[in-house]
């Protein structure tokens, strides 16, 4: 078993150094947001370890444990093991929702500046906080953990994060690990359904900062994952195309539909007339032409439109975007 009175000397030794390196104000404004989905069994030693490193490392933030709709008694158990710890709280949602919507609910349900999201599964220590903080304070936006260690999911992981940084250019390899981060950043975004993988890519295309640092990864403990299954990775390269093409057209439909619209009407024309030259010159006649002409004019006219719309769509987008920015700057949350 890998707890943190287990971990080498050395190891300790940073997390340490990195503690004592941290401000005041960085020693409290923070919040450990922890996404949990029926981790009963992880529970006790979850908390244990929590608070045992806020303990070592003089931590005094915040730890916010979200109940993701756990029918096996996981709130409970959270709420029996934390007492007298004022610093940990419990909210819950009533029916399971996923860890993108549990990782908002934690990060609204906290005011402090800086957020770490840690899972609860414990394949991750509590003792890596103080170099996730370390570097916050060195004025970064966003740190992300790289794993180091064998895991069962490496090679989806490889071929997933290799895909997002050629297609989002990212400027690290692991985007889906343990992370810490401004609340700020995610506030100021809408994250859809599973697209906490994508948080970093979406923050960062808004123009915040971005580094990771090496983080170990141990065998899960107790229970079992809740990200397994083939479907899954269909899920994810889907949301991955969803992703790139918000970030590519969201703020230019018009430049994809309209374009392509342009070019099948283009081609129509001219494979009307070469229909004309081959019926009025040539004196042959060739119906599959006419219909072929039809169908690309027909689409093109039609992506122009839809391209139209999509502009409108996304002025209005504009819009609600800087309506929320200004409540939020006016000291009130959007809704």
């Amino acid at each position: 078993m890998h707890t943190s009175q287990a971990l080498e000397p050395e190891v300790l030794e940073v997390a340490e150094t990195a503690a004592a390196s941290l401000t005041e104000e960085m020693r409290s404004d923070f919040c450990v947001v922890v996404p949990a989905y029926n981790e009963v069994e992880m529970i006790p030693e979850l908390v244990r370890e929590l608070r045992t490193a806020f303990d070592r490392y003089d931590l005094r933030g915040e730890v916010v444990l979200v109940d993701d709709g756990s029918t096996d008694g996981t709130a409970e158990s959270a709420e029996m093991e934390s007492e007298g710890w004022d610093a940990f709280r419990v909210v819950r949602h009533r029916m399971n929702l996923g860890k993108t919507e549990g990782m908002v609910t934690g990060t609204e349900a906290t005011r402090k500046r800086w957020i770490l999201l840690f899972d609860a599964d414990l394949q991750h220590l509590p003792d890596e906080i103080p170099r996730f903080l370390e570097r916050l304070q060195a004025g970064w936006d966003i740190v992300t953990g790289r794993k180091i260690g064998a895991y069962e999911k490496r090679g989806v992981s490889a071929v997933y994060n290799s895909l997002g940084r050629r297609l989002f250019d990212v400027p690290v390899s692991d985007m889906n690990s343990m992370k810490a981060f401004r609340r700020d950043t995610l506030l100021n975004l809408h994250l859809r359904h599973d697209w906490h993988r994508y948080f970093v890519v979406l923050a960062h295309a808004r123009g915040w900062s971005v580094t990771e640092i090496d983080i170990t990864l141990f065998p899960r403990r107790a229970g079992t994952s809740k990200f397994t299954g083939p479907w899954r990775v269909v899920i994810g390269v889907l949301d991955l195309l969803a992703v790139g093409f918000l970030l590519r057209f969201s703020q230019k439909p018009l430049v994809l539909f309209g374009s392509v619209g342009a070019a099948l009407f283009g081609s129509g024309v001219l494979v009307g007339l070469v229909a004309l030259w081959l019926r009025f010159v040539m004196g042959m006649g060739f119906r599959p032409l006419l219909y072929l002409v039809i169908l690309l004019t027909t689409i093109g006219v039609l992506l122009v439109g839809v391209g139209f719309l999509a502009e409108m769509v996304a002025q209005l987008r504009g819009e609600i975007a800087d309506l929320r920015r200004q409540m939020r700057q006016g000291g009130g949350d959007a809704p």
